[in-house]
């Protein structure tokens, strides 16, 4: 699992307690996830309208978390910053950023490590703290971790973003959704996280 993801990030996506507990791991429904805009939403369901038009329903619970995602600049990544780089490996060492979230202080820590992502066979997602910034156009990172480091080079117009955690007030109709969800076995989707964009932007998936 990433964080969130995305959150994200990888380190958000979190299971419920009760299914994170050691005695239930070997139990524990897959992970899915749905992109799409809020169609409508109640306290205990949020109905999400999908890039081909179709509509999934996902249940909300109490252990549903909420975070509201907004861009911001390259310039905000600095030396200290705790950030999670979704990446492709590059095949030379390093990693090449597909996405990048910007943890903010109180989330320092979660997901923190490098690990195999969910976008394909060569990508990864490091979640750490930046030591290094170097260049400014497609500059590279160096992340440091617990055991570790990795370089992670930036692109210009990779998606950058940051997240405040939220309530289901931020599930307005028309707002562009992330949803990682728990599909059980009679094919409902349980939402653990739910990444909105602010304003009209759109999280990175």
């Amino acid at each position: 699992m990433k964080a969130i993801a995305a959150l994200a990030l990888l380190g958000l996506f979190i299971a419920p307690p009760a299914l994170a507990a050691p005695a239930m791991m070997a139990a524990r429904p897959p992970m899915t996830k749905i992109i799409g805009t809020v169609a409508s939403v109640t306290p205990s369901e949020l109905d999400v309208t999908t890039s081909d038009g179709g509509k999934v329903a996902v249940a909300l619970t109490s252990h549903t978390r909420i975070a509201l995602s907004s861009p911001i600049s390259i310039d905000e990544i600095k030396t200290g910053s705790f950030i999670g780089a979704g990446a492709q490996a590059d095949g030379k060492g390093g990693n090449t950023a597909v996405e990048i979230t910007v943890f903010p202080e109180s989330a320092r820590g979660l997901g923190e490590g490098f690990h195999k992502w969910d976008e394909g066979p060569n990508s990864t997602m490091t979640n750490g703290t930046v030591s290094q910034v170097v260049g400014t156009s497609n500059r590279t990172l160096t992340v440091t971790y617990k055991g570790g480091q990795q370089h992670v080079t930036i692109p210009d117009g990779t998606p950058i973003v940051t997240f405040a955690m939220a309530d289901s007030s931020a599930l307005t109709t028309g707002a562009h959704v992330v949803v990682r969800g728990f599909k059980l076995p009679n094919g409902q989707v349980t939402a653990g996280f739910v990444s909105v964009g602010k304003n009209g932007s759109v999280p990175p998936g």
